[in-house]
């Protein structure tokens, strides 16, 4: 059987050493911002929007660009990990696949503020790295070691 996949970009946003997750109620886990990426989109442009619609905030990607471009190619801003996730499994049959552009994001604030039809204010927590080292009960081995780095790398640059 043929596997669908879609291309998706999340983003581990971070304001003054933690990171922001909220409990995504279709998937029941805990997840940073992020969604499918649109026909017209680019990955890092994905990104920016998911972080505006779901938490009310602009967003400053920490995403290394390199210089190689000519008249018929442009450098676009890197992910920091390029995961391929099982979604929808049951009974070990993979639903569909999602093909992850993850991205690590500055925030200026730790306001929620979520667009219309967004989960509320009361979805979404800030984790530090203590937060997340002890919430193993609750966010998935992912979702903490790629918080965690995400901290890691936003705090280094803040330099």
């Amino acid at each position: 059987m043929e596997t669908t996949r879609h291309f998706v970009a999340t983003v581990y946003v971070v304001n003054d050493g933690a990171v922001a997750l909220h409990d995504h109620d279709k998937l029941g886990m805990w997840l940073p911002p992020g969604g499918h990426v649109d026909r017209d989109e680019l990955p890092h442009e994905t990104a920016r929007r998911e972080v505006r619609e779901e938490i009310g905030r602009e967003t400053e990607l920490v995403a290394p660009r390199e210089e190689i471009a000519s008249p018929t190619v442009e450098s676009i801003p890197k992910p920091q990990h390029f995961l391929l996730e099982d979604i929808n499994v049951h009974d070990g049959e993979v639903g569909h696949q999602h093909i992850d552009f993850v991205f690590y994001g500055r925030v200026d604030s730790r306001e929620i503020d979520p667009g219309p039809g967004e989960a509320g204010p009361e979805a979404w927590e800030w984790f530090d790295a203590a937060d997340l080292r002890a919430a193993r009960d609750r966010l998935e081995p992912d979702v903490i070691e790629i918080g965690r780095r995400a901290i890691e790398v936003i705090e280094r640059s803040r330099g």
